[in-house]
């Protein structure tokens, strides 16, 4: 395809990345501008990346530009949940009826890397690391970048991508626009990055195909696989409170703390007094804002318009996919890219509140719900719904990880879904009441 448009991406994370390659694939040119230097030379994020859950929509995306087997090659499935309750016991709940049903545990920063390596691989696109958004003006298109040594100039475009992030420099100047929306919401927990280190063997010490989860009501902390037998785990406490970042402030607070709320992996983290002192805490926010656009100007995506809390693992593929879904709209729109930046947030948009909802209230369940007999028996009878009527019944998780059904669609299948099990629920409960009595009367 063969375009005269030249288009700035800001942002050369995973979304600005990808959108750059599809984009210069389409024959635009693209300037790809990202503050930082370039991560295949230097790594200066550490401690601040959550390890990525990679499912259905994320590989679909990726597959569009041939980077899935690699992705795949370089992750690890995991097939379900393991739960760590605080005596030891482990509980395996599997994300869905079939085996295939499996995420991909992957480095932040190795997919971050793949991605910029198709970005120099193609010619169509001028990479400006350690490049700093200053200005966008939003009628004209033009960026106003500040290099590593401080000098400013003004890059002209045809359009503007904002995929820089959910403290996005291009949408703080569409909020200077008149009736643009912004709301963020900031969680009371905060997250630090730990890490199970291999077993002196290179091994895995504990199961590498489940993502692991000690929930503990207010609080919890999960851990992903990593290839080299390591383990990334994140601690996720709220701020204030006995078990909270404020008042566990040194490493031996930390392990006092581990000791009682999380034994078994205090076993396994020699270094926990150190990690915890020396990685940073970071927060959570979700980030929802309207519109997503100007004119045929500028364009948000991923964390820039919708950024949510990584609790359903879909923060990453959902951003992805809006790249896949960004260009099926420049197709359905070809040479309107007005009407494609406008169709595009149409459809998007109410996904993107539908996955901050969900992302949310993941959060309670992984936490607190997992144990519950209740809720553990309600997810089998959904998984077995599932496995004997898969036409029918769809659990939520499996349509939200499984599938590229729209989230917005997702939810309110699940509603519909949740409202057959209540009523046939309580046809049932009623059933076994009406048999108990008559047993009873019968007796006397």
């Amino acid at each position: 395809m063969v375009s005269e448009e030249h288009w700035i991406v800001a942002g050369a994370g995973l979304t600005g990345c990808l959108a750059a390659v599809r984009l210069a694939r389409r024959g635009i040119e693209i300037d790809l501008v990202e503050k930082r230097p370039d991560l295949r030379v230097a790594d200066d994020d550490h401690g601040r990346s959550i390890n990525l859950a990679l499912s259905t929509r994320g590989l679909d995306a990726l597959a569009r530009v041939g980077l899935d087997e690699r992705i795949r090659q370089d992750g690890i499935p995991m097939r379900g949940r393991m739960m760590h309750a605080i005596d030891g016991a482990l509980t395996f709940q599997a994300y869905g009826p079939r085996p295939e049903h499996a995420i991909l545990s992957v480095s932040r920063d190795g997919l971050n890397i793949a991605l910029l390596d198709a970005v120099a691989a193609e010619a169509n696109i001028t990479a400006r690391y350690e490049h700093a958004v200053v200005a966008v003006d939003i009628d004209t298109a033009i960026v106003t970048v500040e290099d590593a040594d401080g000098r400013q100039y003004d890059i002209d475009a045809d359009a503007v991508l904002g995929a820089d992030g959910a403290y996005s420099r291009v949408r703080s100047h569409l909020q200077r626009s008149p009736r643009f929306s912004y709301e963020h919401d900031y969680l009371e927990h905060g997250y630090k990055e730990l890490t199970i280190p291999p077993a002196p063997e290179g091994t895995h010490r504990i199961d590498p195909h489940a993502l692991h989860i000690w929930p503990r009501g207010s609080h919890m902390m999960i851990a992903l696989p990593n290839p080299d037998g390591s383990f990334t785990c994140t601690l996720f406490w709220p701020f204030d409170g006995e078990v909270g970042f404020d008042s566990v402030r040194d490493g031996d607070a930390a392990i006092t703390t581990f000791e009682r709320q999380f034994p078994d992996a205090l076993d396994l983290m020699p270094d926990l007094a150190d990690e915890y002192v020396t990685n940073p805490t970071s927060t959570l926010v979700t980030i929802r804002c309207r519109p997503w656009y100007h004119l045929d100007k500028v364009l948000l995506v991923g964390d820039a318009s919708h950024a949510v809390v990584p609790f359903y693992g879909q923060g990453a593929n959902a951003a992805l996919e809006d790249v896949t879904i960004l260009c099926d709209e420049l197709d359905r729109h070809e040479g309107d890219r007005a009407t494609a930046f406008a169709s595009f947030y149409d459809a998007r948009k109410p996904d993107a509140d539908a996955l901050a909802d969900l992302a949310i209230d993941n959060f309670v369940e992984m936490r607190d719900r997992v144990t519950s007999r209740w809720f553990l028996a309600r997810k089998r009878l959904k998984n077995l719904l599932a496995a004997t009527m898969p036409s029918r019944f769809e659990p939520l998780y499996t349509m939200v990880t499984f599938s590229r059904r729209p989230y917005a669609e997702a939810v309110a299948k699940a509603g519909r879904q949740d409202r057959v099990l209540t009523v046939v629920g309580a046809i049932v409960l009623a059933v076994v009441a009406l048999i108990v009595a008559l047993a009873v009367v019968v007796g006397a």
